[in-house]
């Protein structure tokens, strides 16, 4: 007899710590450039504004790509084509390093969001391939902890760099691109050989586990009508409209938090070393949070508490943050603020799962992604432009809260939509 128990533990250590580890790298090489805009905006003699519209063009090319490439996804496997984002995004990452002016920092980094798009919500599908949905969440918590890691080690890692400025004649903001580009490409090829594309060709499940899993999800799926298998239906599907308008608001602060919050501290007066070290401490709050709060989550019928209250916090935090003049209270509920939009996200990620499936499962995932990332395109602008208009670097912590107040409440409607679907269609709601 199969213990679920067991089968979840052993496809949990042999799946998530290489998937993390590709996020990592993700995330670094996505965040990379708020280290090395310490340096760029002014060697390139970039307005902050001018900055921000080139680092939030990573967010147009992830909007316009994600949906095609979480459906080819579908069609060559995981490994194959994940392999093909981490290479092509490392190429790019590379090539940032070699910027030379406004526009050719705009093309690449419009280029670093279509190499990358499909990976994030291609991982939330594979899921969907290896889990039962009870599982899910907990797993896109423990996924989105190498979020956190990769911040927490990409702060010091950016610090770090930026002191290279001049080693073997490269500026430190290039060594930011270079050091970050390279393992991106290396881990593309190794995942060819390391991650399997779904249970049944996996050679560390036996024949008994992979059947009863294939039955687990194929009594799971059973629930889900067609409409929720196909592609084109699921982008129509007024539940995933709202919830991509109601993503929007989660990426708009983390991105706007996350790429900000290196230049609030300097604006402390602290070098850049010390900001980068700094920086490790909201991004160890994030990680705790991603792991006590889906836990919490999974163990409760009703998830939107889970979803709404650390969004909450964030917001009080936010705010609290902007209002309050003391640098090491601000920086301390800063700190807060990232623990709180980030922690109900991975609950958020559970609920597509309860109406769809298959393609219509990829298709949804990435168009609720792709939409909500637009929010990272929205902060990349919005934050510079508050900065230049009021010439303070933590004003643009109103904006972030009440954006994230606009998803809170959106998340509510999202769950009433969900239940009253199900309701109708006599799936019951977990």
């Amino acid at each position: 007899m199969v213990s679920e128990k067991n089968l979840v533990a052993k496809i949990t250590w042999r799946l998530m710590p290489w998937l993390g580890f590709l996020y990592l790298i993700a995330y670094i090489d996505r965040q990379n450039v708020s280290f090395a805009k310490l340096q760029m905006v002014d060697a390139l003699g970039l307005s902050e504004y001018a900055y921000g519209l080139g680092a939030s063009l990573f967010f147009i090319g992830y909007f316009i790509f994600e949906v095609p490439s979480n459906l080819l996804l579908t069609r060559f496997g995981a490994s194959k084509w994940f392999a093909r984002i981490l290479v092509s995004w490392g190429v790019v990452t590379i090539a940032l390093a070699f910027t030379a002016n406004a526009t050719m920092f705009y093309v690449l980094r419009f280029l670093l969001g279509v190499c990358e798009a499909g990976f994030f919500p291609g991982v939330l599908y594979l899921l969907t391939l290896w889990y039962p949905s009870e599982h899910r969440g907990k797993m896109v918590g423990l996924f989105m902890i190498f979020s956190a890691v990769a911040n927490a080690v990409g702060a010091p890692l950016g610090g770090t760099l930026l002191s290279l400025d001049g080693l073997l004649g490269f500026a430190g903001w290039e060594w930011v691109f270079l050091a970050t580009g390279v393992p991106a490409v290396l881990a593309g090829i190794a995942t060819l050989f390391l991650l399997p594309d779904r249970p049944e060709q996996a050679v560390f499940l036996d024949k008994t586990e992979k059947a009863w899993l294939a039955q687990r999800l194929a009594s799971e799926e059973a629930e889900i009508d067609s409409h929720g298998r196909n592609p084109l239906a699921a982008l129509l599907d007024a539940r995933v409209l709202l919830m991509s308008v109601c993503f929007i608001g989660f990426p708009l602060s983390a991105y706007g938090l996350s790429y900000w919050l290196p230049t609030i501290v300097k604006s402390f007066g602290v070098d850049s070393l010390s900001n980068g070290f700094l920086n490790i401490i909201p991004w160890a709050l994030v990680a705790i949070g991603l792991y006590v709060v889906p836990a919490a989550a999974a163990r409760s019928r009703s998830q939107t508490a889970y979803i709404v209250g650390p969004a909450m916090v964030g917001i009080i935090c936010l705010v609290a943050s902007a209002v309050l003049s003391n640098h090491t209270l601000q920086f301390a509920f800063l700190c807060v603020a990232a623990a709180g939009i980030f922690a109900g996200q991975p609950v958020f990620w559970n609920l597509p799962s309860k109406f769809l499936k298959g393609a219509g499962a990829a298709a949804g995932l990435a168009a609720i992604n792709s939409v909500g990332n637009l929010g990272g395109f929205i902060a990349q602008n919005v934050v510079p432009w508050i900065r230049d208009v009021t010439g303070s670097a933590i004003a643009p912590m109103f904006f972030l809260a009440f954006c994230l107040g606009i998803a809170a409440i959106l998340v509510l409607l999202v769950q009433y939509s969900i239940a009253q679907k199900n309701s109708d269609g006599g799936t019951e709601l977990v």
